[in-house]
């Protein structure tokens, strides 16, 4: 986000849209106040543009605010997976082992520092059927390699990610491993599971912490939480 001239400027980059990703945006209150420009990224699903999907989860049926009747200047962008750029920054987006087309991003100041990989939902694991390529694990690494700081999905436990195998997600366990390969400084642990409370939520993370030392002692592992900032 910034301002110009009194003029409020958003950009928002969507991994996909699924629920637990979009149904925040009619909540989101820069899209409700004027002299405000918002700008959403993001793929087409199934054949249904991006902007019809956000239209129908503000459908009358169901909120009483139309996305047309916003009163922010919205603008949204279909992108596929490849570069692009947004001011300042170099964009890489790359496709995810999720149903959907889900995206991953890459973010690269132009002017040089510290690059971030937002990597959420992703399965690491064997399981599904995905529209990806024989060589995706290699490109996935590639796509991520040499990255400062790498967000990436850690929603199951080992115990229980054979049972949710095909939909979508990863451990902790694999994040640490994508991440050593990668060559990673930081790895954020994201997407956590709902019903996991913040003891819960500790424990993983002391577990993970643990793991990372044995097999990527210089990688520095932390977990998302809530109003988290960090420089670029």
């Amino acid at each position: 986000m910034k301002q110009h001239n009194g003029v409020l400027a958003a950009d928002i980059l969507l991994s996909h849209t699924h629920w637990d990703h979009i149904q925040g945006l009619p909540f989101f209150k820069p899209l409700s106040t004027r002299d405000t420009e918002v700008s959403i990224y993001g793929a087409a699903q199934e054949g249904v543009p991006l902007k019809e999907i956000l239209g129908r989860q503000m459908d009358p049926m169901v909120f009483p605010i139309p996305l047309n009747a916003l009163a922010a200047s919205l603008t949204v962008v279909e992108i596929e997976e490849g570069e692009f750029e947004i001011d300042d920054f170099r964009i890489c987006a790359f496709r995810l082992r999720h149903p959907g087309t889900t995206l991953g991003y890459r973010l690269a100041p132009r002017s040089g520092g510290r690059e971030v990989a937002y990597v959420t939902d992703n399965e690491l694991g064997t399981g599904g059927t995905y529209e990806v390529t024989p060589d995706w694990r290699v490109r996935m690494v590639e796509f991520i390699q040499g990255t400062d700081t790498l967000i990436h999905d850690a929603m199951y436990l080992d115990q229980i990610i054979q049972a949710r195998a095909g939909w979508g997600h990863s451990t902790p366990r694999q994040a640490v491993d994508l991440a050593r390969e990668g060559g990673c400084r930081r790895l954020i642990l994201f997407h956590h599971e709902p019903e996991h409370d913040d003891a819960a939520l500790d424990h993983l993370l002391a577990d993970t912490r643990e793991y990372a030392e044995r097999v990527a002692p210089r990688l520095k592992v932390e977990a998302a939480i809530e109003g988290m900032t960090f420089p670029l």
